[in-house]
């Protein structure tokens, strides 16, 4: 698999990251890994709040196994899944009474500008190019080690929010991305990402 370099939690931020020992994960992830070691991983909003020093409110993870195989391992381990969105590849996996998403590594095959065609992939780094900012797509092994192939942990710290890659081609892959430009950025940060705004005025007719 292609990818940068990993990086282990600094004891700073392993304060923020006391919920990898939480039952429920810790059940998820041994049931994903018992079917293929290092197979998942932690992503999206838990990774990035965390870093931030904010509480997280639900826990996504990413796979290298496809729905079917992740159903069959959650299963194996006597976990409950709902087949929430397995069309794009994302299951529910229930443990204690608490969901947790679970999504298959994807690529996109094409966009209409609101909704993808996907394939599954088992490269992290191309699942992590098709998300749509730099902060949502870092991840988080079960050992705390990131893994950020597109600098999303500097500007997390640097409270940046950032397209992946040129944001033109970001947002017309999905103009929902509009919105959630400002709203992530009213969020989390004090000025706008120059070329995210610049993408953001000039594509805002694809809104409609």
């Amino acid at each position: 698999m292609s990818g940068a370099p990993f990086h282990p939690l600094t004891e700073e931020q392993r304060a923020h990251f006391s919920w990898l020992t939480a039952p429920h994960l810790v059940k998820v992830i041994a049931a994903l890994e018992a079917a293929e070691p290092h197979s998942a991983r932690f992503v999206g909003g838990c990774v990035r709040d965390s870093l931030l020093g904010a509480k997280p409110k639900d826990f996504d993870v990413a796979t290298a196994l496809t729905p079917d195989a992740a159903t069959a391992a959650l299963k194996a381990a006597g976990l409950g899944v709902a087949p929430t969105g397995v069309e794009h590849g994302t299951v529910t996996a229930i443990a204690d009474h608490k969901g947790v998403e679970v999504t298959t590594l994807r690529a996109d095959v094409s966009t209409d500008g609101r909704r993808a065609t996907v394939a599954f992939t088992r490269d992290w780094a191309t699942d992590a190019g098709r998300r749509d900012f730099t902060v949502n797509a870092i991840y988080l092994t079960p050992d705390a080690k990131l893994y950020d192939p597109v600098g999303g942990v500097a500007d997390a710290m640097a409270k940046r929010v950032r397209f992946i890659g040129a944001p033109e081609a970001r947002i017309r892959e999905d103009y929902l991305r509009i919105l959630r430009f400002f709203r992530f950025s009213a969020r989390f940060c004090e000025t706008f990402d120059a070329a995210g705004l610049a993408a953001c005025a000039a594509l805002k007719d694809g809104m409609k």
